[in-house]
C-alpha cells in the first residue's frame, strides 16, 4: 500500500515538471514570435538621392490649404548606371577615376548653387520645390492705387463685401481725400455704425494728418442676408482738436441694398457736410436732440430754419409732436416768429419718454403759418419725422440713434423738410 502511495507521488510530480516545462517552452516561442512581428525594419518614404544632389527639402501632406496654388515636385531617383566590364580591370579602374571626377565636380557645382539659391524654395534644376508669385506679397503705396478724384469736396475711400456663407459685412476703411485746411492739423476720427441696430459706434483713427490723411482698418459686422437690403452703413467723420474738442468733418450715407454689386472694389463718396447735406425746395430746419436715461427726458430744441416757401406774412412756428406707434402722447408749439425766410427760434422742449420706449417712438416737426382763425387749421410749410427705423430713414434715423447713443449730449443737424402726406 505505501508502494503505491509513493508511486502516484512521483508519478504527479513528474507529470506537474513536464507541464512546467511545456508551458515555459509555449511562453518562450510565443513571445519570441511576438518581438519578431513587432519590431519590423521600417521603410524609409524619402527617396533616395545621390550625394551629388542638393539637400533635400521635405514638404508635409496637407500643410498647404490649396495645394494647386503652388505646385510641387519630388526629386527624381537618380539610379547610377556601371557600364564597365567586370571582366576588364583596367577598363574598371579608368571609369571609377572618371566617375570619381565627375562627382566631385558635381559636388562643387551643388554647393555654389546652394549659396546662390539659398533661402529660395528651389535649387536650380534637380530639385524644383515650386514658385512664388511675388506680387501676391508686394504692397504698393497707397496713394498710388487710391489717388483721390479731382475736386473740392471732402471724398472718403472705403470697400465693401458682404459674405454669405459667414453671414458678415467687411467694410475696409481705407483713407480720405481733399480734407479742409482747417483741419489738417487736428486728429481725424471715423465712426462707423451699421443702421438700424447697431447702437455701438467702431471707431478708427487716422494714421496720420493733413489734407488726405490714412487710415487702413477692416471691421466686420455680422448681419444676416435678411437684413442686408434693409441696412445702411454710416460713416460719420469728426475732427479731435488740440484741446480735445470734437468737430463733425461730414458723414457718408451707404445703403447696402444694390451696392454690393461693387463687392471687393474701391469707391468714393463724397461726404455730407452740415452746410450741403439738407437741401430741399421746401426748406430746412435745424434742431437739437438730447437724451437723458436717469431722468427719461427728452430734450428738444428747434434752433433755426432756413429756405422757407413763405405763404403770407403772419408768421411761422413750429409744433413738436411725441409718437408712440400710432399714438401722439404729447403736442407743444413754438413761438411765432414773423416777417422772415431764414427764422430763428432756439424754442426748447422737453418730453417724457422711457428708455423702453426708444425704438418705438418718433418726433413729427411741422412749420405751420398760424390762423387769425381759431376755427380753421393753420397753413403747412412743411413736415420731418425723427425717430427709429420704423419710422424714418437717412439723416433723420442718424440722428435718432446719434442721441440715443451719446446720451446727455446734443446732437444738431439739419433736416430738409417734405409736403406732409
Amino acid at each position: 500500500m505505501a508502494d503505491q502511495v509513493l508511486l502516484l507521488a512521483v508519478g504527479l510530480s513528474l507529470l506537474l515538471l513536464l507541464l512546467l516545462l511545456l508551458t515555459l517552452t509555449v511562453c518562450y516561442l510565443w513571445r519570441r514570435k511576438k518581438g519578431q512581428s513587432q519590431y519590423q525594419e521600417l521603410l524609409s518614404s524619402v527617396p533616395s538621392a545621390p550625394a551629388c544632389c542638393a539637400p533635400v527639402i521635405l514638404v508635409s501632406q496637407g500643410s498647404w490649404p490649396t495645394p494647386g496654388e503652388i505646385p510641387f515636385t519630388l526629386p527624381p531617383r537618380l539610379v547610377t548606371q556601371n557600364h564597365g566590364d567586370p571582366t576588364n580591370d583596367e577598363r574598371e579602374e579608368k571609369e571609377e577615376e572618371q566617375e570619381e571626377k565627375e562627382e566631385e565636380e558635381m559636388k562643387m557645382e551643388a554647393r555654389r548653387d546652394i549659396l546662390a539659391h539659398r533661402g529660395s524654395l528651389s535649387v536650380r534644376s534637380w530639385y524644383p520645390m515650386g514658385t512664388v508669385v511675388a506680387g501676391l506679397y508686394s504692397a504698393p503705396p497707397l496713394k498710388e492705387v487710391v489717388a483721390p478724384p479731382p475736386g473740392m469736396a471732402t471724398r472718403l475711400c472705403f470697400s465693401a463685401e458682404y459674405r454669405h456663407g459667414s453671414e458678415q459685412l467687411v467694410v475696409s476703411l481705407l483713407r480720405l481725400g481733399n480734407l479742409p485746411p482747417h483741419f489738417h492739423g487736428n486728429v481725424t476720427l471715423v465712426e462707423l455704425r451699421l443702421l438700424p441696430d447697431d447702437r455701438r459706434p467702431r471707431q478708427a483713427k487716422a494714421r496720420g494728418t493733413g489734407p488726405d490723411p490714412e487710415f487702413n482698418d477692416c471691421f466686420v459686422f455680422q448681419v444676416s442676408g435678411v437684413c442686408v437690403p434693409q441696412s445702411i452703413l454710416s460713416v460719420c467723420v469728426l475732427s479731435v482738436e488740440h484741446d480735445g474738442k470734437r468737430r463733425a468733418v461730414g458723414r457718408v450715407l451707404f445703403p447696402l441694398e444694390g451696392e454690393l454689386g461693387h463687392a471687393g472694389r474701391v469707391l468714393w463718396r463724397d461726404l455730407e457736410t452740415e452746410e450741403d447735406t439738407q437741401c430741399s425746395e421746401l426748406g430746412d430746419v435745424k434742431i437739437s436732440l438730447s437724451y437723458s436715461p436717469s431722468m427719461q427726458r427728452l430734450s428738444v430744441v428747434v434752433l433755426r430754419a432756413r429756405g422757407l416757401q413763405l405763404l403770407t406774412d403772419a408768421g411761422v412756428c413750429v409744433q413738436v409732436s411725441l409718437q408712440i406707434h400710432t399714438e401722439v402722447v404729447k403736442m407743444k408749439r413754438s413761438c411765432v416768429v414773423k416777417d422772415e425766410n431764414n427764422p430763428c427760434f432756439n424754442h426748447r422742449m422737453t418730453f417724457k419718454l422711457r428708455p423702453q420706449h426708444l425704438d418705438e417712438a418718433c418726433l413729427r416737426f411741422e412749420l405751420q403759418h398760424p390762423n387769425d382763425i381759431r376755427s380753421e387749421p393753420p397753413a403747412q410749410l412743411g413736415v420731418l419725422v425723427v425717430g427709429p427705423f420704423m419710422y424714418a430713414r437717412g439723416p433723420q434715423l442718424q440722428h435718432w440713434m446719434d442721441m440715443v447713443n451719446t446720451a446727455q449730449e446734443p446732437v444738431k443737424l439739419w433736416h430738409g423738410l417734405r409736403r406732409a402726406t
